[in-house]
């Protein structure tokens, strides 16, 4: 499910339920069951045109083998097929390009680009000086598979070929989603534990499970070493695709 094969999943949880049914263990079943359920919700938003919908992981299977140009905001990256343009590292390009994106296949007023990319709420000439630079990067990275274009208003995205440009997005999206998506499958974590999953520092992930548990989305339990953390599931989303990557092994 995490390598986005949901027909391979399909048929390996069939099997699994017939195994589990077969031998009469009832916590196994119930663990198969969920894992059906989950295969069986939404994992991701697609935005096309400016409309949102959300899309089973089956859809986003077909969405990653199809023509369509893909600004996939699970992974921060841009993809053509089998050609893909990691932007992870990048947020700042990345922001721009989800804008872009969005917006196909229309422009995006240059005010919209420095709030979404800078947060600038009042832009002045160094804002703009920022924005053509990075528009130029952005420009570089992706000119085997679109071009970035300037307009009275702003800047536009389009394709090389006819194809259409797409956003595939978390199902949702808030500040600490990509914790959220290791607790929400029920099994505890220490903050060590997920800092190294997510490829980040344990103090970054320790605030963001403290404003969880503010917010009462992660709840602690254990002392020192022992501290573990956890949360009940999304209620109605599957969280394959929140995971920044498939864990080592998985």
């Amino acid at each position: 499910m995490r390598r986005v094969r949901a027909r391979a999943a399909h048929a390996a949880l069939a099997r699994a339920e017939e195994a589990a049914r077969w031998a009469r263990i009832p916590a196994l079943a119930a663990e198969v069951e969920q894992a059906i359920t989950v295969l069986d919700t939404p994992a991701a938003r697609v935005i096309a045109r400016g409309e949102g919908r959300p899309l089973l992981l089956e859809e986003v299977e077909t969405l990653l083998a199809s023509n369509a140009l893909i600004i996939d905001a699970c992974r921060n990256l841009v993809r053509e097929r089998k050609m893909l343009v990691p932007l992870a590292r990048r947020p700042v390009l990345f922001a721009l390009a989800r804008a872009l994106g969005e917006a196909w296949p229309g422009d995006v007023p240059r005010d919209v680009l420095l709030a979404r990319a800078f947060g600038a709420k009042h832009a002045d000439e160094s804002h703009r000086a920022r924005l053509r630079v990075e528009i130029g990067r952005l420009r570089r990275l992706l000119r085997a598979v679109a071009r970035v274009s300037a307009t009275k208003r702003g800047f536009a995205l389009s394709p090389r070929g006819p194809r259409e440009v797409v956003v595939l997005a978390r199902p949702v999206e808030e500040e600490h989603a990509a914790v959220l998506a290791f607790l929400a499958d029920g099994e505890s974590w220490s903050s060590s534990a997920l800092a190294l999953a997510l490829g980040t520092s344990q103090r970054t992930v320790q605030r963001a499970l403290d404003s969880l548990a503010v917010s009462g989305k992660a709840q602690a339990f254990g002392r020192g070493r022992a501290r573990r953390w956890t949360t009940p599931p999304l209620p109605g989303f599957a969280t394959t695709l929140l995971l920044p990557a498939p864990l080592p092994g998985g």
